[in-house]
This record gives C-alpha cells, sequence and structure tokens, in this order.
C-alpha cells in the first residue's frame, strides 16, 4: 500500500477511531494517554496528536471510553460488549449468537482472533445497523467448547501438522516432534490444542491417542465419536464398580415395593434391542375397567448419586445410537442384564398403573416402586401379526426365534385391548392439536464386518404406536402428577416450544411449489394444517423432502425444570420417565418422584437445572454422531454402486449446487454446478431452482434426476454426484 494511502486511510474518521479502541481493547485495563496512542500508533506530527486528542474527547462523549483522570483514559467495558456463543462458517468468518440481542453479530474472518466454533467469547461491536447485521470484532475467548480435535497426521522431519477434519474449523494444529507419540504420518489422531503463542500461526497441541488409518471402518467410526467428545467405552473403574453391585432380587427390598410378578407382564421391542427399559401389565377388573401397568427399569436403585458410576452416567448423559453398534449410558452389566425387562426374569421396576376405561379415560393412577417378572417378549413384527391377524400363531418368517410358535389366548388379548385404547388415546391427542411425525427411518443392513449390503426403511405400524401412546401416558401423568402440586417442587420437564413464525412462512412458500398449502391463522390450525400436509404428501416424490423440513421448522425439545408444555405432543406437562437405562433425565425423573413420593421437600432448581441443560446438549451432540454415522454408511454403501444410474429428488438448492437425495435408498449427494457440463447455471433462490443461462432449462427443488456417483469420499464424508438429466429427458431417450 502506497504512504499516501496509508495516510488516506489513518484520516478517515471512523477508522481513526477504531485504531484507537482497537489499541485499547487489547489492554482494556489499561490507561491511556494521547502521547501513549501516538507511540501505538507510529504518529509523532502535530496534526495527528491532535486529532488523537480530539478523537478521545469524541469518544469520551459517545461514553466508549471514560476519563479517568485529566487527559488519562480507559475502555468503558460495559459500552458495545457482549458475551454470546460464536458460529463459524465454512467461509472463515461467524456470527456471535447474543441472548439479548434481535440479530446476530457478523465476524469477519480477520476479526475472529483465534476463537473457534461454540466458543463462548466476548464480542465488541462497533457497526449497529438498524436494518442491517451489525459487525463485530471477538476481545476475549472466555470457554472453549472444546480443546480436542480429531484430524490426519502430516509429519514432517521435526514437527508435524494435524489438519482438522471440520468444515468450519480454519486452522491446523502444530505438534512438536516430542509430542507426537507413537503416531505415523497419514494416521487419524485426537489431538489436544494446548496453547496458541501470539505471533504463532497455528495453535500448539499433543497427540493423546491414535485412533487408526484414514477409511477403515472402526477408526471412521471412532472419529466420529471423537469429533463430538463422546467416549467409545468406559473407564476400567466404572466397569468394576458396576460388576460390584449385588443385582440379585432380594426378599427384603421385595416387601418395601409392590409386587406385581403374578401379573400378566411383557415387553414389545425391536428385533434386535437388548436394552429392555420399559414392560407393560395388563389385567381387567371386576368392573370392567382394565388395570394397565407402565412398568420401567428401576436404573435409580443400582445407580446412586455421589458414586463414579453416577458421575459417568450423567456425563454421558445419554446412549448413542450409531449404524452399527450403541454406545451405552451404563455398563452393559446393567444396561443388558440387571436392569434390562428380560423374560422369564424378576426384576425391580419404578412403574405407572392406571385403571382405564376401554375409551381411554384415566379412572385411577398409582406411582411407585414394583418389583415384576416379564412373561414374554416380542418384537414389534410379531406384536404387530397378532394385531393384524387377531390370532396367536407366529409363523417362522416373523418370530424372533426363527421358528413358529403359538402365543397364550391371555396375551393376545391384552395386545388388541391395547391396541384398541391407544387408538383412542392416539385420536384425542391428535384432535388437541399433536403433529404425528411419522417419518421414514433408514437402516442398512450389514454383514458380519459391518459392510452395508442392503438398505430398508423402517416405518411406524401399530405395534410401535400402541407402545408409543402408553409411554406417552406414563411420561404426561408423572410430569402432571408433580407439576400441579402446591406449592411448586422442582422438577425435569421435556419442554417443546411453538414453531417459529418465519420458519412456517419460509415452510408454506417451499410447499406451495408442490401445490400444498398450509393454514397459519392460529395455533390449532397450524397443527392441524401441518398433520394434513404430512398425510397429503405420503407416499410422494416429496414426501421424505417435506417431512425433513417441517421438522425443522419445529423447535428443539430440551429438558427444564422450567415447564412451558410440549407444543408438538400438545400436553400442557410432559417428562421422560420411561428409559432410565439411556436417557439420564428418566433417572433424575424416578430419584425426583421417589423423593416427592416419600414426602421430600423441593430439590435444588438451579442445580437440576445445571444437569438438564447439560442432558440437552449431550443428546444433541449425540444425535449429530447418529446423523454422521448414517451418512458414512450411505457414503460406503454409494462406492459399491458407482457405475449404476439411480433416479433421485432435488432435496435441496444453494449458490455452489444441488442436492440430490437417491429414492431407493434415501442417500444424499451433491451434484456440484461447476459440474453441469450442459450449460452455466446459475442459482435462483425465489424458485428454489438453478437455471440455465443459454438453454433457460430449470432443476428445481423437489425435481427427479437421474444421477450416479461421481465421487464418495469416505474420510471427508462427502458424497459427489454427476447429474445425467431429467427424469423425462433421461427416460425419453431410452
Amino acid at each position: 500500500m502506497s504512504k499516501k494511502n496509508k495516510q488516506n486511510k489513518s484520516t478517515n474518521p471512523e477508522s481513526f477511531s477504531q485504531n484507537i479502541l482497537g489499541i485499547m481493547r487489547k489492554e482494556s485495563g489499561k490507561d491511556f494517554n494521547y502521547k501513549q496512542i501516538a507511540a501505538k500508533m507510529g504518529v509523532d506530527d502535530p496534526g495527528s496528536r491532535n486529532k488523537i486528542i480530539r478523537t478521545l474527547s469524541q469518544l469520551a462523549a459517545k461514553k466508549k471510553i471514560e476519563e479517568v483522570e485529566r487527559g488519562r483514559f480507559r475502555l468503558n467495558a460495559g459500552a458495545d460488549y457482549y458475551q454470546g456463543i460464536l458460529d463459524m462458517t465454512a467461509k472463515g468468518s461467524g456470527y456471535v449468537v447474543v441472548e439479548e440481542l434481535n440479530e446476530d453479530v457478523f465476524i469477519p474472518s480477520n476479526n475472529i482472533n483465534k476463537a473457534f466454533d461454540g466458543d463462548e467469547v466476548e464480542v465488541y461491536v462497533y457497526k449497529r445497523r438498524r436494518n442491517k447485521k451489525s459487525e463485530g470484532e471477538i476481545t476475549k475467548i472466555l470457554n472453549r467448547k472444546k480443546t480436542q480435535f480429531v484430524g490426519v497426521l502430516q509429519l514432517k522431519d521435526n514437527f508435524g501438522f494435524v489438519a482438522i477434519q471440520d468444515g468450519k474449523m480454519y486452522t491446523d494444529i502444530f505438534v512438536q516432534k516430542n509430542k507426537i507419540g507413537e503416531a505415523k504420518d497419514g494416521d487419524k489422531v485426537i489431538v489436544e490444542m494446548e496453547e496458541w503463542p501470539e505471533k504463532a500461526d497455528s495453535p500448539f497441541g499433543r497427540i493423546i491417542q491414535v485412533l487408526g488409518k484414514p477409511g477403515e471402518h472402526d477408526t471412521e467410526i471412532h472419529s466420529i465419536l471423537a469429533q463430538y467428545g463422546l467416549p467409545h467405552e468406559f473407564p476400567q473403574e466404572v466397569e468394576d464398580f458396576a460388576q460390584g453391585i449385588d443385582t440379585s432380587i432380594q426378599e427384603e427390598e421385595i416387601k418395601n415395593r409392590r409386587d406385581m410378578r403374578d401379573i400378566l407382564t411383557f415387553t414389545i421391542d425391536p428385533k434386535d434391542a437388548k436394552d429392555f427399559d420399559d414392560a407393560l401389565s395388563f389385567r381387567e377388573l371386576e368392573n370392567g375397567n382394565f388395570e394397565i401397568g407402565i412398568h420401567i427399569a428401576d436404573v435409580s436403585h443400582y445407580v446412586k448419586p455421589g458414586t463414579i458410576l453416577d458421575e459417568e452416567a450423567f456425563n454421558r448423559a445419554t446412549s448413542v445410537y450409531l449404524v452399527d453398534r450403541v454406545v451405552p449410558m451404563l455398563p452393559e452389566i446393567l444396561s443388558n442384564n440387571a436392569c434390562s425387562l428380560r423374560p422369564n426374569e424378576e426384576k425391580y421396576t419404578f412403574s405407572a398403573v392406571f385403571e382405564m376405561t376401554s375409551q381411554g379415560i384415566v379412572k385411577d393412577q398409582w406411582f411407585g416402586r414394583t418389583v415384576t417378572y416379564s412373561d414374554a417378549r416380542f418384537a414389534y413384527e410379531e406384536a404387530q401379526y397378532i394385531i393384524e391377524t387377531t390370532g396367536g400363531d407366529i409363523p417362522e418368517d416373523i418370530s424372533i426365534t426363527g421358528e413358529s410358535y403359538r402365543t397364550d389366548d391371555a396375551i393376545v388379548t391384552a395386545i388388541l385391548k391395547m391396541n384398541q385404547i391407544a387408538e383412542v388415546m392416539r385420536k384425542k391427542r391428535m384432535k388437541e392439536g399433536a403433529i404425528s411425525f411419522d417419518k421414514v427411518e433408514v437402516k442398512f443392513e450389514l454383514d458380519e464386518k459391518n459392510e452395508p449390503i442392503g438398505v430398508f426403511f423402517k416405518t411406524s405400524k401399530e405395534a410401535n404406536k400402541l407402545i408409543e401412546e402408553f409411554m406417552l401416558l406414563a411420561n404426561k401423568k408423572v410430569a402432571e402428577f408433580i407439576g400441579k402440586q402446591k406449592p411448586k417442587k422442582t422438577f425435569v420437564y421435556r419442554c417443546h416450544d411453538e414453531p417459529d413464525t418465519e420458519k412456517l412462512n419460509a415452510l408454506q412458500s417451499l410447499v406451495s411449489k408442490f401445490g400444498h398449502k398450509l393454514n397459519l391463522k392460529d395455533q390449532k390450525q397450524i397443527s392441524q394444517s401441518l398433520n394434513n400436509l404430512l398425510s397429503d404428501v405420503q407416499g410422494k416424490k416429496e414426501q421424505n423432502l417435506i417431512d425433513t423440513l417441517t421438522i425443522r421448522t419445529m423447535s428443539k425439545a430440551y429438558y427444564s425444570t422450567e415447564n412451558i408444555g410440549h407444543y408438538g405432543l400438545a400436553f400442557n406437562y410432559y417428562s421422560h420417565f420411561t428409559s432410565p437405562i439411556r436417557r439420564y433425565p428418566d433417572v433424575m425423573v424416578h430419584r425426583l418422584l421417589q423423593h416427592y413420593l416419600d414426602q421430600g421437600k423441593s430439590a435444588q432448581e438451579e442445580e437440576y437445572e445445571s444437569k438438564c441443560q447439560h442432558s440437552s446438549n449431550m443428546e444433541g451432540l449425540a444425535t449429530s454422531a447418529e446423523r454422521d454415522s448414517i451418512k458414512y454408511m450411505q457414503i460406503k454403501f454409494m462406492q459399491e454402486h458407482n457405475d449404476e444410474q439411480f433416479l433421485g429428488v432435488i432435496s435441496g438448492v444453494t449458490e455452489w449446487g444441488i442436492y440430490v437425495e437417491i429414492i431407493e435408498n434415501k442417500c444424499e449427494g451433491m451434484v456440484r454446478l461447476r459440474d453441469i457440463r450442459e450449460d452455466h447455471f446459475d442459482f435462483d433462490p425465489d424458485q428454489y431452482a438453478i437455471i440455465g443461462r443459454k438453454t433457460k432449462k430449470v432443476y428445481q427443488l423437489g425435481d427427479e434426476v437421474y444421477v450416479k456417483v461421481k465421487n464418495a469420499d469416505l474420510v471427508k464424508r462427502h458424497l459427489d454426484f454427476k447429474l445425467i438429466g431429467s427424469k423425462d429427458e433421461v427416460e425419453n431417450q431410452n
């Protein structure tokens, strides 16, 4: 830059003010006079000195700085400084999400100042605009979201760099030779960031774990877990502690419980389940009503507060369901054995028992600790077969044992009656404004080496909905039982806020492209309208796209001691009581419920709110890991289908390309605009489309197109497609 340009830049009043504020921000607790500022700016001519004196007075008048004594100034730390969470973009810039500001603060890449995605930061807002985005600079990193990262080691003679595999990470991490350990060049590793010296281009770190070679199955699965800070095994001392717990059923303990071992009880779960959280009991009463018990594994009997087992369960907060494995919240001796409600075994349970009419009306309720005996175990497919045939003869192709058998008539009666009651309860829920998300789940058929050999779709049928309705009933009634008590008692609620209006408007605009309409007049009509939409798209090409986008308009459900109800379920009170083997909030609910049944005083709200926030955060990380593992398996599956042509639906349109989801296996990949040879295409955000400059050809969201795999990169988890053409075009050519 020429001297003249430099001078012009420094004489710009706003730039001059920013320079002075920048100097003071770097040493925010220090006082400065005009001479010290001049020295820092490298100017000593009278004109510049006078300008500094004038600017200092103006900044003091605007309360940006304060005059602490005559001629000495200090930064006014309160003005235009906020705390928030940094959300990085892939381009290296970011946004700081500040609770008290309506709009996020844009941070150019040169003002990120060594902060990473998710860090809690202090931000100085230097451009505040009414209708445009505010701009700011990160002045302090208050709390690092994480200091451990997954990447690939690039080894030199005396040092190495770990290239971090995260689109939002803008730097690699430098590792000195003595901190590389056993890692080899090209290994996938976990690196711990230790410091970032002021003049260094990259942070310094040390390698703490070698995950393996990129592309190998276990390496990639462990990488996904490590990326989100999730463990893949238990510390030995936790395993030893769990092994030492007495899990036998004791007569003394039975005396303290309601004995329900003689009442017909059974479980219905996925056929590959190992942890059976819940069982149902059923009996007809003399008055014509039914006693239905929802019996939940009594995890809190074994997992006691203050133990290393409880600490480990709390830290994990949830089991993680990856595509080829479960990373449990509790060690296997508890999750799959002592707490699991396996058939023909007595178990300690925590129960919600209801007297109900055939119309699903609850006449009486009881909550407390029980001992139960499961008479039978069913897979959803077996229970579904009983519902569909109204009989108990299970054929070998449905049976989980692979052999045909006959179910006890009493169980058939129980399943059919409970299904009838569940259907009534579900209908009532829908009428009251609940939203029905029956999203298709993608599942992989894996061989013994965990290689994907097929894809199948899991849909929710009557047997699934039967279990769902009774779990919802228990969760709702437990929350109501505590939530309605006076004075108010601290409790753990599962909360779900109303959908965001802007997102609903965007959804309305999008679904109109497919000929659908939404009625957004009031909350009841919104939920009814969303249900109609979800029903209308069933079986249509746009179903998965609209299901996904509708879910995204919803607020995220979370845990809190402050109850706001559950919008999606149309419940005023809701909690999680039914899955303590795999969710820590359910363990807290069990403890609090028993504490209040024992007439205990209200628990400390702050302590439980903090635990709720942790549980919500861990749930979010587990969901991301689950999603990444599915994406990984989809890419692995598509690697074997390189030369095949697939029909897909355009599921997303961006300025750099279109996303296409293959109809037959739900694998989603990208067609980059630069790879489409037939024309130069431009992105039209209003039409959710790309349009050819010469041909005026339009590819729009929801259009059916044929694609081939161009590149399936397991390590980067990228799936790129080559566009062959629109469905009509390709099929007419053939």
